[in-house]
């Protein structure tokens, strides 16, 4: 998912310059070049965008014999829209143990529940908003499940109980435990019957309904993730139980999906998997039939409205695919700019990390009254941000590159939202800029983006307990990517590929942690990165260097006056290895010094004809991580209310700058 604040700062271009004493500032924005995209050659290598043809029908597949996951949970689903609003539902799953104890008990999410009243937890946490976008009046939505029975036919309904092992709260319905009538040992399958009711809320927070625009994100009773010994550092087996949070998006085991969504007869479907079948028309209703497998989740979004338009896209690592796009009217002139967008995103992605392994990718442009839906990754679906603007800048391609970007963090390699959020978000962020450079030459700021994150925090915290929605993306995106560019500047782009390279192909399907990604690292480099992830990944370090004092001692030595200055050099924060520190001389010669970054300080002594003039630590601003860089830079000769005074106007002048850069 993408965050609302990428609208206004990440395509911002800010160049900071401090120099013998003087700042000078450049501040700019990239336009967008609208639908004027560069049409590459297809000897590049790279997608060309194909020029405008008929939409042809939706084409229908069949599923294939190879398995990617372990399949943990298989789903056969039919969902019935109705009035508008309200989803009516069967379900049949069947749920195969993949660990070795018994269970007594399942549990199941019901995402729509956080929607059901103000005292939810998510509700609670989040103030009825998310990512600027607030509840709307009167925009309540729920679910309830109206039968629940074994293959015997014995009713459930008496054994559930909702839980809330996260915070207590009572009046959070979004986990709910269900007691079996006789345990299901290690290996075992169960299969259990299920009826519910889905009411939409109004779309604010990724689902719900806008007019006649439905986004079903969440939509069904879903089994929370079991994991064995061994997955995610797990000594002891176990279920993986969280309540539906104001910032943790998902987490679930992988599985087959067989769903048939009936909606009314003008509607257009959008959904995870592909067509098994062509739409039906009858009796006023047209019947979709979708499969998917090896996937955690099922999404699907409905409108009248849709222009719908397809293309095929190969490359190397992508045997074929069929790019769909369901666009609001507003944007249907736009089409081509989605196409370009996606499959130069498709093409590096699976360059970079391993093949597209899926037969479809849909991309859903939700109307400007859903744009609470827009911007979030589901399984082969994606949604762009809402089409309130007919002439979008580059945000509408960064938004589709960072959406599909999550196919392969979320999507394939899928790790814990709920607890390590980082590991798609922080990812995701790294690969997008990357994209976004190489395919349309946006450069992102990095000391505007790290200057931005006043509180840092663990990478593996939580997503619930950061303090705010800003908090936790400046954590989990920016400085999660800042994190993996911090560990590139000192590999190398080249190794730094192989190690994500690495990295991804073999957790494929795996739900990796934080750990595992850390013993890569260490494999590919073959160093030890403990110190590096204590600080920067498990705990909350920023880098910190500072010019401390100078201090000049004019001496005479076989009649000449020379000069002996001192310039001492702090580190005030986590250690960073390969400090550049610059020191200039009043005669203009210029010295270039590099420190290891590790002790607390370090005193440069210099004898020189000219005394020195100023010194800077990291004036090219090659330390990502660090958020502090008012005290980068001293000029000598200043008394001590001068240097207060210079900081604080550096200091107000950079707070303006920031305070316009919002979420």
């Amino acid at each position: 998912m993408i965050p609302r604040r990428a609208k206004s700062w990440l395509t911002a271009s800010l160049a900071l310059c401090v120099l013998a004493g003087g700042i000078w500032i450049t501040l700019g924005y990239n336009r967008s070049a609208h639908s004027e995209l560069p049409v590459l050659a297809p000897e590049s290598g790279k997608p060309k965008a194909i020029a405008p043809t008929p939409a042809p029908p939706e084409s229908v597949q069949t599923p294939t014999a190879e398995v990617y996951s372990n399949r943990v949970v298989e789903y056969h689903m039919d969902v019935k829209l109705v009035e508008g609003n309200v989803l009516e539902g069967t379900q049949t799953i069947t749920w195969t143990h993949p660990g070795k104890k018994t269970v007594s008990e399942l549990y199941f999410h019901m995402y729509p529940n956080a929607f059901s009243s103000a005292d939810t937890t998510f509700m609670k946490e989040s103030g009825g908003k998310l990512r600027g976008d607030v509840m709307p009046t009167n925009g309540y939505g729920s679910m309830n499940i109206t039968e629940m029975k074994t293959e015997d036919g014995l009713s459930l309904l008496h054994r559930m109980q909702y839980v809330q092992p996260d915070d207590g709260n009572i009046k959070d319905t979004t986990l709910i435990k269900v007691r079996l009538p006789k345990p299901v040992k290690g290996g075992e399958s169960i299969t259990l019957h299920t009826r519910f009711e889905v009411n939409l809320p109004k779309i604010f927070a990724r689902m719900g309904t806008a007019d006649h625009f439905v986004m079903a994100g969440q939509w069904f009773p879903k089994i929370s993730a079991y994991e064995p010994v061994g997955r995610r550092g797990r000594a002891t087996e176990g279920w993986n139980l969280h309540q539906y949070h104001g910032n943790s998006e998902f987490y679930a085991d992988f599985g087959i999906y067989s769903v048939r969504i009936r909606v009314p007869e003008t509607y257009k479907v959008a959904a995870t998997g592909f067509p098994t079948q062509q739409a039906v028309v009858k009796n006023g209703e047209k019947v979709y039939q979708f499969y998917a497998d090896d996937v955690h989740d099922f999404a699907w979004a409905a409108s009248p409205d849709f222009v719908y338009a397809e293309e095929p896209f190969s490359a190397p690592n992508v045997p074929g695919v069929r790019i769909k796009l369901y666009l609001d009217p507003a944007h249907q002139d736009l089409k081509e700019r989605y196409f370009y967008a996606a499959k130069a995103a498709l093409a590096n992605y699976s360059k970079w990390f391993g093949p597209y392994p899926y037969a479809t990718l849909s991309i859903v442009v939700p109307p400007k009254a859903g744009n609470g839906a827009g911007g979030m990754e589901y399984p082969t679906l994606v949604t762009a941000f809402g089409a309130d603007d007919t002439t979008p800048g580059y945000d509408l391609e960064r938004t589709v590159v960072h959406e599909i970007g999550h196919q392969y963090f979320y999507g394939m390699v899928a790790s814990n939202e709920f607890e390590e959020a980082w590991l798609d978000e922080g990812f995701t962020s790294y690969a997008e800029d990357k994209l976004m450079e190489q395919e349309y030459g946006l450069i992102p700021n990095l000391p505007v983006q790290s200057g931005l994150i006043t509180s840092p925090s663990s990478l593996t915290q939580e997503s619930w307990k950061f303090d705010s929605q800003d908090e936790y993306a400046a954590n989990v995106y920016t400085r999660g990517k800042l994190v993996l560019l911090g560990i590139e500047h000192q590999v190398g782009a080249k190794k730094m590929e192989r190690i994500l390279s690495t990295y991804v192909k073999k957790y494929r399907f795996k739900h990796p942690t934080s750990a595992d990604f850390q013993k890569i690292v260490e494999q590919v480099t073959r160093t030890s990165w403990s110190d590096y992830f204590d600080q920067y990944v498990y705990g909350n370090g920023m880098a910190d260097f500072a010019v401390e004092k100078i201090r000049i001692t004019p001496v005479q030595k076989d009649g000449q006056t020379l000069y002996e200055s001192s310039v001492t050099i702090a580190k005030k924060g986590s250690d960073y290895s390969a400090v550049p520190v610059r020191i200039a001389f009043e005669d203009g010669h210029i010295l270039t010094k590099q420190w290891n970054g590790k002790e607390d300080r370090i005193t440069y002594k210099l004898t020189h004809t000219s005394p020195v003039s100023w010194a800077m630590t990291d004036p090219l601003y090659t330390i990502v991580l660090e958020n502090r860089h008012m005290n980068n830079f001293l000029k000598s000769g200043l008394d001590e209310p001068t240097k207060s005074r210079w900081s604080m106007s550096v200091t107000k002048l950079i707070e303006a700058i920031f305070g316009g850069l919002s979420w």
